[in-house]
């Protein structure tokens, strides 16, 4: 019974108003502030950056108020210049909000180094294949007095000798030595 009368009491009534205003008061301060913080309904176009160079992305996405990264430069495609956008996330012309980050993946200088295979004193029919899953090119067969009928004897490139396990750019040219199968 006391907890009833305690209920309709002015002290209570009071804290009951209190709070119902200072909600209804952090609620429109909520609701009206988050919309100016994240300015909603405010969009811009993205930019098309795709084989433009990167030294002219900078430029362009301080102009609009965007920001980017770049996530990955692996692939390299030859008929684009060095260093130019491959593509973009997100997509040219999708609506962003301002001060977003733009991910672009960006064209290297050239193609990565990779190492030669061992292919010293193995067939040329291995050689070849071996040469071809690594991701070099095959360049033109020269033959030597040896025994060893089409074995690799040296491998060059460029017209000089050089070692198994050197780096050399993807989809080099490598010529092959091999036996004659003579003595």
């Amino acid at each position: 019974m006391n907890f009833l009368r305690f209920l309709i009491t002015k002290s209570f009534l009071i804290h009951v108003i209190f709070v119902v205003l200072t909600s209804f008061l952090l609620f429109v301060m909520l609701y009206f502030g988050l919309k100016n913080f994240t300015n909603h309904n405010i969009y811009q176009k993205v930019p098309n950056l795709v084989g433009i160079q990167l030294s002219d992305v900078t430029k362009i996405m301080d102009r609009e108020g965007l920001r980017f990264e770049v996530i990955d430069s692996a692939r390299f495609v030859p008929s684009m210049n060095p260093f130019s956008v491959l593509s973009q996330i997100p997509m040219a012309d999708h609506e962003v909000k301002q001060n977003r980050k733009i991910y672009l993946i960006v064209n290297p200088s050239g193609y990565r180094k990779i190492t030669v295979p061992n292919l010293i004193q193995i067939t040329k029919r291995n050689a070849e294949s071996l040469l071809k899953s690594t991701g070099f090119e095959l360049g033109e067969f020269s033959y030597r007095d040896n025994i060893g009928k089409d074995m690799v004897l040296e491998i060059q490139y460029k017209g000089n000798k050089i070692e198994p396990g050197i780096l050399l750019p993807k989809t080099s040219k490598i010529d092959l030595v091999l036996g004659n199968g003579k003595r």
